[in-house]
């Protein structure tokens, strides 16, 4: 009966363990997006909405859903000293071709007020280089990206 029991509650420890790993997984990816909007300075409204659209589809959630990861990504943001965190559940998260989707995802937001800055260009490299995604992939997702739009 004891084993059943322990059994039991690290069955219950496991589920948590993997349901929190998934929601820091999110909020790590939306967090990424909205250090994106952010870098040129202007969060618009049109990278937030492009944002949840974006959550909304890649997690196959409602937009509802995709609005609160938003609001938490825009905390979990405010609170961050750096995107060392962000950047390292990701790669730890994802294999390297899930990782090419996440580079796609910040050119998207990136490139949706139809001009690129300096501090955004920068920062897609900065996220790639520390997802060790090469540099010729960030360029051809950046042609992918705006050839679309």
């Amino acid at each position: 009966m004891l084993k059943k029991l322990t059994e039991l509650f690290a069955g219950a420890s496991q589920d948590e363990d993997a349901t929190y790993q998934q929601e820091k997984f999110q909020v790590s990816l939306a967090a990424l997006l909205v250090e994106m909007a952010r870098a040129d300075f202007e969060q618009s409204d049109g990278e937030s909405e492009e944002i949840v659209n974006l959550l909304a589809a890649h997690f196959s959630m409602t937009e509802g859903e995709a609005l609160e990861l938003l609001r938490k990504a825009e905390v979990a943001t405010d609170d961050a000293v750096c995107l060392h965190d962000f950047t390292r559940t990701v790669h730890t998260t994802l294999e390297p071709a899930e990782r090419l989707q996440v580079i796609e995802l910040l050119w998207v937001v990136a490139l949706s007020d139809s001009k690129l800055d300096k501090y955004e260009d920068y920062l897609i490299r900065k996220v790639a280089d520390l997802m060790h995604v090469s540099p010729g992939d960030v360029v051809r997702l950046r042609h992918e990206v705006a050839a679309r739009n």
